[in-house]
Formats: C-alpha cells, sequence, structure tokens
C-alpha cells in the first residue's frame, strides 16, 4: 500500500508530465506554423517522451494497488514572439519539473517509500538531460540572435533527433527504449 501523501503527490506529477507533453506539441504547432519543421520534429519527440514520462508514474500507482487519479490540465501556453522564447520556456518549464521531482524525492524519503527511490532517481538522472538539451538549445539561439541561416541551421539539426520508443501507453516499449 502507497501513503496517500505520497499517492497524491504523484497523481499531481502525472498531470505535470501530461501538461509537459501539452506545452511540447503547443510549440511543434507553432513550428509548424513558420515551417520550422526541424524544431516541430524535437517537440513532437518531446511531447511523446513526456507522455512515458506521465506513463512510468501512472504505472507505478497500479502497481502499487493504487487507482491512477488524473487531474485537469492547463493549457499554459500556446502562441510565442520567437524561437528563442520558446526554448527558453522550455529550459524553465524543465527547471520546474525538477523541482517537481525533487520534492516527490523528499516527499517518498519523509513516508519512508523506499520502493519508489529508485524509480525517482531515473527522474532527477532524466532531468539533467532535459534541462542540459533545452539550455543548449536556447543558448545556441541566443548566439545566433535574429541571424536566418543560423536558425535554419539549428532546425535542421534538430529535425535528425531520433526517438524509438513504441507506444506511450505500452510499459514494455518505454522500460526498454528510454
Amino acid at each position: 500500500m502507497i501513503n496517500k501523501k505520497f499517492a497524491d503527490a504523484l497523481n499531481e506529477q502525472i498531470k505535470h508530465e501530461l501538461e509537459s507533453a501539452y506545452i511540447y506539441l503547443s510549440a511543434a504547432a507553432w513550428f509548424h506554423s513558420l515551417n520550422l519543421d526541424g524544431m516541430a520534429h524535437w517537440m513532437r519527440c518531446q511531447t511523446h517522451e513526456e507522455t512515458i514520462h506521465a506513463m512510468k508514474f501512472f504505472d507505478h500507482l497500479i502497481a502499487r494497488g493504487e487507482k491512477g487519479t488524473l487531474l485537469d490540465l492547463k493549457q499554459l501556453k500556446t502562441q510565442w514572439q520567437s524561437p528563442q522564447e520558446v526554448w527558453k520556456d522550455a529550459y524553465e518549464h524543465e527547471q520546474f519539473v525538477t523541482g517537481k521531482i525533487k520534492d516527490l524525492m523528499i516527499i517518498c524519503r519523509e513516508v519512508m517509500d523506499f520502493s519508489a527511490e529508485p524509480m525517482l532517481n531515473w527522474f532527477i538522472n532524466e532531468q539533467i538531460e532535459e534541462e542540459e538539451n533545452t539550455s543548449r538549445i536556447y543558448g545556441q539561439l541566443k548566439l545566433i540572435g535574429g541571424e536566418k541561416q543560423g536558425l535554419l541551421m539549428i532546425d535542421r539539426e534538430l529535425a535528425a533527433r531520433v526517438f524509438t520508443a513504441g507506444s506511450p501507453f505500452d510499459p514494455i516499449a518505454y522500460q526498454v527504449a528510454i
């Protein structure tokens, strides 16, 4: 049996992960509208990854005998002034999620739910990668400023992202691929 305070926090984290997916999908739509299909592709891959993250928390709850409770999602943003602003927002959002994962670890230890620590450690390490990726792209866009050739070069680079996981709703796919 899982502690109620911790279960509630995990349900809240599922919401944050799905909102992350929603943000990234909104950014993909925005990038497609500018014909920056490489950046849109990167965001689509990230949408898939964030959905998998939500499902990892969901499946942890199910495995522990809890019913996952889906909370209302917020549409956080759909329009930006520039690609640089999108990546700045993505980086700041990943910092927010990192804080939420750390909060989960604090609750986990507070209620002595040692079986959840390996999962949370995975997410703590994952957030290092998430922040690094968004920070790097944001930094590159700051370097080029409004220079269109540089923007197109970064867009082309981001089009090469490969995300091999299967359906985010298939536990086999995301246990193997991530």
